[in-house]
């Protein structure tokens, strides 16, 4: 997160398309315990097509200060960072400048992110037309997705600390 400017560029919130978070928990190669992942991304599904939604999600990560293509941000060490997850009631809620977003989590990734207390958050300027919201998306067609290099590449990662309601 090293900016010069701490000067926001407009972003319309249209140009985003549908945004759409995916949950999934697999092994971390370093523990070998399970880490939740949440990955949002576009389907790509404005006027300007793909090109349009990678530039407003590049737009909106730069206002949030997280880098695309990495460093992993620790979220639990960037209290000013303006992205922040809640998990309830088997949902988790990202909340980002201009977005929201919510999917259902499976009781492996709830027993994962009660665990570390935090999830993996991975947001991609790269569009993803066949990840519907709603559709039943197979573990071979988001693995594919999600851990190709281009996916990866044109990425923010950061890991969030989990919040409930419950104190």
């Amino acid at each position: 997160m090293t900016s010069t400017t701490s000067e926001q560029r407009p972003l319309h919130a249209a140009d985003l398309g549908t945004l759409a978070v995916i949950a999934w928990s697999g092994e971390h190669p370093e523990d070998q315990k399970d880490m939740p992942f949440l990955l949002a991304y576009s389907l790509g599904d404005t006027e300007g097509g793909p090109e349009s939604t990678a530039e407003a999600l590049t737009t909106l990560l730069a206002n949030a200060g997280l880098p695309i293509g990495g460093p992993v941000v620790d979220g639990s060490r960037a209290p000013s960072m303006p992205v922040s997850l809640l998990v309830e009631a088997d949902q988790a809620v990202v909340t980002m400048p201009h977005v929201n977003a919510q999917c259902a989590v499976p009781p492996e990734w709830l027993a994962a992110v009660k665990q570390r207390g935090h999830a993996y958050f991975m947001v991609t300027t790269r569009a993803w037309p066949e990840g519907k919201p709603g559709q039943q998306v197979g573990e071979e067609q988001l693995g594919e997705f999600a851990g190709d290099e281009e996916t990866l590449l044109n990425a923010a990662h950061c890991l969030l600390p989990a919040r409930s309601l419950r104190a």
